[in-house]
């Protein structure tokens, strides 16, 4: 993939912008703990190599055109470990994202032959692609990021709208699509609960 194009904007997405019908989503977070860890960026891309980048100001989520578009029920959403993404954003922005899609879901159901469902080692197996994961752990925070911390964010996104279609192929062949729909359209349930204080229990166990 060429170098892609990152677009950073403060507080809000720019009025009129359009990323289609399917739009790529990550987030990312001074840390894992929603209570305690503010959301710092989100990351966008129509899987067109470009990345727009929304970064929030402490105590700042106003970000009325952003949350249109989460909300929006024509548009669907691609994420990599979708759970936490949708509660850090329901979490800090008061928006519920419906329809979603979940590249780690989707590979869970139907890789069963590996344990290794990262974003790196989908997109290293599935499209041949290398990404760094090196600046995963940094002050997301910072007033001003660098360019190694952008260019890591945009890689979070970029790949994820070709990963759906190999891993839709996937889920088709084996005939298990359906079932990975209705764990995407859980999804936000799942959010919601981990947001409540079910994180860590499984309300299905016996």
């Amino acid at each position: 993939m060429a170098k892609p194009e990152i677009h950073l904007h403060k507080g809000d997405l720019p009025d009129g912008l359009s990323l289609g019908k399917a739009i790529a989503i990550d987030s990312e977070t001074m840390g894992l703990d929603l209570a305690r860890d503010r959301l710092c960026l989100l990351q966008l891309s129509a899987g067109d190599g470009v990345c727009h980048l929304v970064q929030f100001a402490l105590g700042n989520y106003d970000a009325p055109n952003l949350k249109a578009l989460l909300s929006d029920p024509t548009i669907t959403k691609i994420f990599h470990f979708a759970r936490f993404d949708l509660a850090a954003i329901r979490r800090y922005l008061g928006v519920d994202c419906s329809p979603v899609y979940c590249t780690k879901i989707a590979s869970k159901l139907i890789r069963t032959y590996t344990d290794r469902h990262g974003l790196k080692d989908l997109c290293r197996e599935l499209l041949g692609a290398e990404i760094s994961k090196q600046q995963q752990s940094s002050d997301w925070g910072a007033a001003e990021l660098s360019k190694d911390q952008l260019a890591y964010a945009a890689s979070d996104v970029l790949y994820l709208h070709d990963l759906r279609a190999k891993l839709d192929a996937m889920l088709v062949r084996e005939g298990r699509d359906g079932l990975a729909k209705a764990c995407f359209d859980f999804l936000p349930a799942r959010a919601a609960l981990d947001i409540a204080g079910w994180h860590d229990i499984d309300i299905f166990a016996h």
